[in-house]
C-alpha cells in the first residue's frame, strides 16, 4: 500500500507538471527507478501495472475521469486488434511487473507469489484470448481459487478488474474460502454420478 500511495502520488505530480496523463510504460519506469536504491535489501515489492495506453494527443485527458493505472487487463494485442482499436507498440492494453529490484516485465499473463505455480497451471490449461467478459472472470477466479486453495502462504481474496478502452470497471471484493466447500460438494456430486 505505501508504494501505491507514493507512486499515485508521483503520477500526479506529472499529471499536474505536464498537463497529461502518464502512460503505463512511464509508471512502471517511474515505478522502477523509485524501487533501485533498494535492490539487495530486505524491501520486498511486487506491483503489477495494468490499464489502457491511448494515443498521445488523442484524449483530453483533463476531461476525463476514467484512471486505468492499477488495474487488471486480461486483453492482449489480438483482442485490441478484433475491438478496431489501431495496435501500435504505444497504445492499448498494458501488462507490466515491477519487482524490488527494478526490473520490469511486460507480458500478456502475471502469476506471481508462491501460489503462482497452480494459478498457471490453470490459465495455461483454459486461458483462449477469445474468452467472454464473464468467462475471463471465471477463469480468473478459478486461477486464484486454485492456488490459494493449495498454497498455504497465499490469500483467498480475489479482486477482478475489467479493462477496455472506454475505460475500467471493478467486481467487488470476493472471499473464496466458501468456493472451498462448493467444489468439494461439486466434486462429491460427480462422484456419486458416476457411482450410479
Amino acid at each position: 500500500m505505501l508504494w501505491e500511495r507514493i507512486l499515485a502520488r508521483e503520477i500526479r505530480l506529472y499529471e499536474l507538471r505536464h498537463r497529461r496523463r502518464l502512460s503505463i510504460h512511464g509508471t512502471a519506469k517511474l515505478l522502477s527507478f523509485m524501487l533501485h536504491p533498494f535492490k539487495g535489501t530486505e524491501v520486498c515489492v511486487a506491483l503489477t501495472l495494468c490499464g489502457w495506453d491511448k494515443e498521445a494527443g488523442t484524449t483530453d485527458w483533463a476531461k476525463t475521469s476514467v484512471d486505468s493505472s492499477f488495474i487488471t487487463d486480461e486483453s492482449s494485442p489480438a483482442v485490441v486488434s478484433s475491438q478496431g482499436v489501431t495496435a501500435s507498440p504505444n497504445t492499448g492494453p498494458k501488462l507490466i511487473y515491477v519487482c524490488s529490484d527494478g526490473a520490469r516485465l511486460q507480458g500478456d499473463i502475471f502469476s506471481v507469489g508462491s501460489g503462482s505455480p497452480y494459478a498457471y497451471g490453470v490459465l495455461d490449461r483454459e486461458l483462449r484470448w477469445s474468452l467472454s467478459k464473464e468467462e475471463a472472470i471465471a477463469l480468473a477466479r478459478e486461477a486464484v481459487f486454485r492456488a490459494t486453495h493449495r498454497d498455504a502462504y497465499s490469500g483467498n481474496n480475489v479482486d477482478l478488474f475489467h479493462i477496455t478502452a472506454q475505460g475500467w470497471s471493478q467486481r467487488q471484493r470476493e472471499d473464496l474460502k466458501e468456493e472451498y466447500y462448493r467444489d468439494m460438494e461439486r466434486r462429491a456430486k460427480k462422484r456419486e454420478r458416476k457411482e450410479n
